[in-house]
């Protein structure tokens, strides 16, 4: 590196499905971290590790959290976002467990100089009868929103912001953001799919517009590095 460039800021992605990067075969499923890149000048680099059925313990337990830990540098970013998993058998309990993990993640990044941002779970599609979102997450997300306060951590809360999303969208709008065709309509789903938990690529940049207005009301010194 020439002494006149300047070292980007990283970005590293902590998180489950939501946030990951799909393979080729699920195109067009995608998670919001896959299309984060796209939001930014070249300034800042997005280092996406979110893996597919990954839960706060399980995460740590692949080594994961370990290999960002070894290459995260000061002044670059962790952003945090599990929940969905966590609710599963091998997961976590939300205010144990879940925050004991949690804290893992924040205190190692803080011990390397780096910065913490705690990203509340995305909502599923889940509608009832009257048009309203059902919360599936339990109380997941105000755990995650509890443990910021304690630790002074930042926190965009995409739990929120996903919920105003898809209930402006409604029942049948909303449908447009997930992965879902009938047979024989995509090459890579024959069959057909009606997936209400993973983004397809328009939705993964929609939620992904969320965690830049996240971004933006948290005033981080990354703002000027998103294309206007």
């Amino acid at each position: 590196m020439k002494n006149n460039e300047i070292k980007p800021i990283h970005i590293f992605l902590a998180g489950d499905s939501t946030v990951a990067s799909c393979p080729r075969n699920e195109t067009p499923m995608a998670g919001w971290g896959q299309m984060f890149q796209s939001f930014f000048t070249e300034g800042v680099k997005i280092i996406n590790f979110a893996k597919g059925g990954a839960s706060t313990n399980t995460f740590i337990e692949i080594g994961y959290l370990d290999t960002i830990l070894e290459f995260i540098q000061p002044n670059d970013y962790l952003f945090i976002q599990f929940g969905h998993n966590d609710q599963k058998s091998f997961g976590t309990e939300p205010f144990t467990t879940y925050q004991s993990y949690l804290t893992e993640y924040i205190n190692g990044a803080r011990a390397k100089g780096a910065i913490p941002i705690l990203v509340t779970s995305v909502h599923r599609r889940n509608f009832d009868n009257q048009g309203q979102l059902i919360n599936t997450l339990g109380d997941y997300p105000i755990s995650m929103i509890q443990l910021a306060e304690k630790l002074d951590v930042q926190i965009i809360n995409l739990w929120e912001k996903t919920e105003k999303l898809y209930q402006t969208l409604g029942v049948e709008g909303s449908k447009q953001l997930f992965t879902q065709f009938a047979p024989n309509e995509h090459p890579n789903y024959p069959d057909g799919i009606e997936d209400n938990t993973h983004f397809c690529e328009h939705g993964a940049k929609e939620v992904g517009k969320l965690v830049i207005e996240g971004i933006q009301e948290l005033q981080l010194p990354i703002v000027p590095f998103i294309k206007r």
